[in-house]
This record gives C-alpha cells, sequence and structure tokens, in this order.
C-alpha cells in the first residue's frame, strides 16, 4: 500500500477537478446499467491500494453528520448527557438540520496516528465513509462530486469508473492504450 502525500493528492484534484466533475454528471445523467456491479468491483481494487491512516483527510477537513442514536452513544461512553455533549463538540446546521463538529480536525482524531479515539462507537457517517458502495449509485454521485476534493479513495474510484465506461463505450481505444503502456 502506498502513503498518501495530501500535496500531491490536493494538486491532482485541482487538475483534474472540472472534468472528473463533469464525467460524474453525465454518468448520472445517463448511468450505465451496471453502475451498482462497476462499483463494487472498483471499491475492491481502490482500498487494495488505499491506507486510509496515511491520509485521514476525512477527518481533518471534514465534519461527520452525527444522528440521534450516535449522539446517545457517544455521549454514554463519555459518560455525559446528551445536551452536554452537544454543547461540547457539535453544532446544529440550520440548512440541513444536522448535528456536525464544532471544529477541524475531528476532536476525535489522533493527529500524530491518524487513529479515532472513538473508533468503535464512531458515527454512522464515518463508519460509512467515504459511501462507495451504496446501492443506488446513481442517486449517490452527487456526494462523489464533493468528496474528490478530500478523498483519495473517492478520486482513485471515480478514477477507475471512468475509465472502466470509457473503455466499454470505445474497445479498440482501449487496447490499444494498454498496448502502449
Amino acid at each position: 500500500m502506498e502513503e498518501i502525500n495530501l500535496r500531491v493528492f490536493k494538486k491532482k484534484y485541482i487538475k483534474n477537478k472540472r472534468q472528473l466533475r463533469q464525467f460524474l454528471t453525465r454518468t448520472e445523467n445517463n448511468p450505465p446499467k451496471d453502475l451498482d456491479v462497476l462499483s463494487l468491483q472498483i471499491d475492491k481494487a481502490v482500498w487494495k491500494d488505499t491506507d486510509c491512516l496515511s491520509c485521514a483527510n476525512c477527518c481533518k477537513t471534514m465534519s461527520p453528520t452525527y444522528n440521534f442514536q450516535d449522539i446517545k452513544r457517544i455521549s454514554a461512553h463519555f459518560n455525559m448527557k446528551i445536551s452536554e455533549f452537544k454543547t461540547k463538540w457539535l453544532y446544529l446546521d440550520k440548512k440541513d438540520k444536522d448535528w456536525m463538529n464544532t471544529s477541524r480536525p475531528c476532536q476525535f482524531l489522533n493527529t500524530k496516528t491518524n487513529m479515532c479515539s472513538i473508533y468503535e462507537i464512531r458515527p454512522a457517517d464515518c463508519a460509512g465513509f467515504p459511501h462507495l458502495t451504496k446501492k443506488t449509485m446513481k442517486d449517490y454521485l452527487h456526494v462523489h462530486k464533493q468528496n474528490i476534493e478530500y478523498c483519495p479513495a473517492t478520486y482513485k474510484w471515480v478514477e477507475k469508473l471512468q475509465e472502466r465506461i470509457l473503455s466499454a463505450k470505445t474497445p479498440n481505444k482501449a487496447i490499444t492504450a494498454k498496448a502502449e503502456i
């Protein structure tokens, strides 16, 4: 597994942002029939090469949403009342009505090890991130448009999806391209 260099990743994202976002929009508007199957196949390939502990960019730059069960479970872990937990670490996003972290990086991230101090009881949003294998992928591609900026695994997933879809549309070009490598 290759260690993730966030500076290199950010430059790569900036260079390819527009093209990848356009690809996701086109795919969202005209999804291949086998999009969910492709998603699962690509997901397995992405995780073979991804070391989240060398990155933790999601925990450094984003906030999960906390549902009531998350708040109840985590506040109990700290022997806190739900109201105390919310006051200490969360705010209510008025637009989306989501409970979010008040600070970044996440208060539960150990920034020296990139490990979560509440990993076993982390929010469901964290446990599912980056949501690459949602069953109705077509309805979830808009989230990947946002996450490609923060998550190298999502970025790789979108690159691989684009490669697979384009090679399926133009098989001769894909064979020629592979032969040139």
